[in-house]
């Protein structure tokens, strides 16, 4: 699947197109470059499913916890600064990737091995288009 975001202004748009998209997949792995725009479009797809906190990259914290509509647990990681597997571990990543929330991953890549089956690629480059959002599986 393909989405293209012309401007800021087509995000939100494009945001409601990947909500339909995800809907039976949890696990979100988000891969581009840095300043490729995936935080941004995390949080309008936050945005679009009622999430009222301020959503802002958990570069430090890891992870940021929110809650959508209904109150469901949504989650937001960034894996830029981890360093070993092992601090993923100590962090019990288990107990977010298989709770049934959905989880936004920023930077994949550093913990590949621990994404789960059923995990589902997204990658953003920039093109002539704008950005280009194509979501595959991973496995």
């Amino acid at each position: 699947m393909r989405i293209v975001i012309k401007d800021l202004d087509d995000i939100q748009r494009a945001a409601k197109e990947f909500i339909n998209i995800i809907k039976d997949c949890n696990v979100i792995a988000f891969y581009g470059k840095m300043g490729a725009g995936k935080t941004t479009f995390i949080k309008a797809v936050c945005e679009e499913l009622g999430v009222e906190d301020v959503i802002t990259s958990p570069t430090f914290a890891i992870v940021n916890e929110y809650s959508d509509r209904e109150g469901n647990a949504l989650f937001h990681f960034d894996f830029y600064r981890i360093k070993k597997l092992e601090e993923v571990y100590d962090m019990g990543y288990e107990e977010y990737f298989y709770s049934g929330a959905k989880c936004f991953i920023e930077w994949p890549e550093l913990i590949e091995p621990l994404l789960p089956d059923d995990v589902m690629k997204v990658t953003i480059e920039e093109t002539e288009e704008g950005r280009v959002l194509e979501c595959t599986s991973i496995r």
